[in-house]
Order: C-alpha cells, then structure tokens, then sequence
C-alpha cells in the first residue's frame, strides 16, 4: 500500500524514507521568550483586525516579537504552491494556480496599512510561467517603493528573497531592475549534499546569481541552514564561496524540520558554534553577520541592510580618502 501525504497525495519516495525518522526532540536552547512591545501589540491588532497575511504569523516564527517590533514583516507571494521541492521546506510542491496580477498591489497596500519600516518578499519558484514569475517579483517591489514614497518616516525598504530563475539573464535583469534594497538568494546547505537537500537548484548557479546581483549594485545576501548533514569544514568554506561570489550580508541558522516527511536534523548545533561562525563570517569581510540556533533569514533584516550601507560607506570614504592623497 502506498503511502499518503497529509494533503491526500502519494507521498515521494524520499518523503518515505524520511518519514521513517521519528520527530527529533528539541535541545533545551531551541527555545525563545515572548516579548511582547507596544509596536508589536499595535501590529498585532492592526494585522487581525485588517485581515492581512504575513509568513511571520503563519510559519509561526519565533523572531516574530522583535521584528515587529521594529516594524518588519514578510510576505510570500506567488501562492503555495512550489514547482520545486527542496528537502526542508515547509512549502508544498505542486502545480500552481494562475498567476495573480493584482497581487503586488495587495502587498503593496497591506505593507502600506501596516507602516512598515522594512519588508521582506519572498516567493515560490514559478517555472510554470514563461518569465519564472521575475515580473511579479518586481512588480511587487514596485509597488511597495510607490505606496510608500510619500510616508513621513521613509519609503519602506524591501529586501526580495528570490529562487534562482535558472540564472537567465532578462528575468534576473527584470528583477534587479526593480532595485530592492537588498537583494537574497539563500544557497542554504554546501555543495555536497546540494544535490539532495536542493535537486532543483544547483550550487554554483546560485553563486552566479549572487555574483550578478552584486555586478547590478544590489545589496547581496544569503542564507546557510546548518544540521543536514553538512561538516564544519564545508560551512567555512561555503561561507568563503559565497563571499568571494560577491555576498554582504549572510544569516546563519539551525534546521528545524517541518515534518516528519522532511529530511531528518543530523545534528543540533550548540550556540558556542553560532557564535564561532559569526566570527569567522566576520573575518572573512561579510558587513553583516547573524548567527544562532532560531536566526531566519529575514531576521533583524533592517539592522543587517544598515550595516551592509555602513560598510559601504566607509569603503568609499576610504577609497575617496586615498585619492586624495
């Protein structure tokens, strides 16, 4: 008999084979306290009461206390439906429905509502469309720089988490064209295990859509996900790969598997280890660095995006300081 997936699908054989893995049981630091701040409270209200959808709420993220509080949120856009699969993602693999036109301009005004200092977008990959979906993704950073270039604290920021549109050039153009403030593509694990955790996606491609994002003046970021079977070794150097292709900005988190049809935690990284990554990130040159156990890739995004125009600012002031001499 086969077996079946909780949404009533014949489930993969890789779901099978994980799913003979039992729920690993949490360490006692994967845990985090419930600080509730007036922004966060206002938010809070605002979002229920306005009926808004944010990924903060509905992945159930434990940062969700501190970044509202600094008036951050994500979104997901192209619906729910994936066309690739990758071994930990909580997000379903399937055919996607139509694409929504009107999407960007509901983020758009829901970021509006929301007076957001800082907004995250990201999506699912749409190989389905003849674009990739790059046109919603820009469109939708478009929208959000628009309704908000009047507001009294500051358009709002956007960062565009984005698959790697199989690195074509017209659909990166069309998506750096709409110039988000930081641009992040998550590599997420190394090159050996690539393959398996990420069979859609292929590491060095990834790589080049960093080193082009860099090349078009974007703010770069990433993304590493470690306790899938990678080493330390393979971290240092994944975070050497990605430096040198041309990342600012990298966040640094544990593995928590969705279910157990995902694909078994292999090891529990104990924060010392968080905290000897960070230093090492910041050794190699990376202008922003965040590092633990619950860390997500939009994490403090805000602070991360500040440090990467800090560190580009006292570049330039070094370069013009030289000149000068």
């Amino acid at each position: 008999m086969s077996a079946v997936a909780p949404d009533g699908r014949k489930m993969l054989r890789l779901e099978v084979r994980n799913s003979q893995t039992p729920i690993e049981r949490k360490p006692e630091w994967i845990k985090t306290r419930a600080k509730m701040g007036p922004e966060y409270k206002q938010l809070q209200q605002l979002v229920k009461g306005e009926g808004l959808h944010t990924v903060c709420q509905e992945a159930g993220c434990p940062n969700i206390f501190e970044c509202w509080e600094d008036r951050e949120a994500t979104f997901l856009i192209g619906g729910d439906q994936c066309t690739r699969r990758c071994d930990f993602c909580q997000i379903d693999t399937g055919k996607p429905q139509a694409l929504d036109r009107d999407e960007p301009r509901r983020v758009g005004e829901s970021v509006v509502t929301m007076d957001l200092n800082y907004a995250t977008i990201t999506g699912v990959a749409r190989d389905d469309l003849e674009d990739g979906g790059a046109w919603l993704y820009a469109e939708t950073v478009r929208q959000i720089h628009t309704l908000t270039a009047e507001r009294e604290a500051g358009a709002t920021k956007v960062e565009l988490l984005i698959p790697d549109f199989n690195a074509e050039p017209e659909q990166l153009a069309e998506v750096f064209s709409s110039r988000p403030e930081v641009l992040a593509h998550n590599v997420e694990t190394v090159p050996r295990i690539f393959k398996r955790i990420r069979p859609g996606f292929r590491y060095e491609r990834s790589l080049e859509v960093i080193t082009r994002a860099r090349e078009a003046g974007l703010v770069t970021k990433s993304n590493l996900i470690l306790g899938m079977g990678e080493t330390r070794e393979e971290v240092s150097e994944a975070l050497q790969d990605l430096y040198d292709a041309g990342c600012e900005l990298i966040t640094i988190t544990q593995y928590l598997r969705p279910s157990v049809r995902h694909h078994p935690v292999e090891r529990w990284v104990k924060p010392m280890e968080f905290v000897e990554l960070k230093d090492e990130a910041d050794a190699i040159g990376y202008s922003g660095v965040m590092s633990g156990p619950l860390v997500r890739s939009s994490y403090r995004a805000g602070r991360l995006f500040q440090q990467a125009m800090d560190a580009r600012g006292a570049a330039a002031g070094t370069v013009q300081a030289a000149r000068a001499v």
